[in-house]
């Protein structure tokens, strides 16, 4: 009698745990949203997001994304980081909701989905920037790599969106 093997495969042990979107918030600066959080990712073209006038230098504009209009900022700029921006000819966006007030965030790039084992979460890294720690929700190792867990309810609370 052959006995069935239950072991997990290698894609099926990544597959356990909270899944997330993982995406770079500056180059070699990795982040992550619980997936829940999330709406959309995605890339448009810069000319899709329409300026507005008196806004806090955190906010891009606005943006009609699925016959909805949203404002989109900048994530750097939102939670303070004094980390360089370049330029480009179009912005990868994730929306983000919680309760029912959604938001698009400018970030580096989108890296994709990936699920983390509810044991590997850690409490936020005791060098992470100060002014970021009020949008943490905790950080993971993820193939060698530790990574920002960010709270989309605390930034979506940010008081520079309370000014806009």
């Amino acid at each position: 009698m052959q006995v069935p093997n239950y072991a997990l495969s290698t894609q099926q042990k990544q597959l356990v745990g909270e899944a997330f979107l993982k995406f770079q918030l500056a180059p070699k600066v990795p982040a992550m949203f619980p997936a829940r959080t999330v709406q959309e990712a995605t890339v448009v073209p810069t000319p899709r997001i329409t300026a507005m006038p008196n806004m806090p230098a955190c906010m891009l504009g606005l943006i009609n994304r699925r016959s909805r209009v949203l404002w989109v900022a900048n994530l750097v700029r939102l939670l303070g980081l004094p980390l360089p921006e370049r330029s480009s000819q179009q912005y990868s966006l994730i929306t983000i909701q919680a309760g029912n007030m959604p938001l698009a965030l400018k970030v580096e790039t989108i890296d994709g989905i990936i699920h983390i084992p509810p044991e590997t979460i850690q409490p936020p890294p005791s060098h992470a920037n100060p002014i970021v720690l009020p949008y943490l929700k905790g950080s993971a190792i993820y193939q060698d790599e530790s990574i920002l867990i960010l709270d989309a309810e605390a930034i979506l609370q940010s008081s520079a969106l309370q000014h806009a």
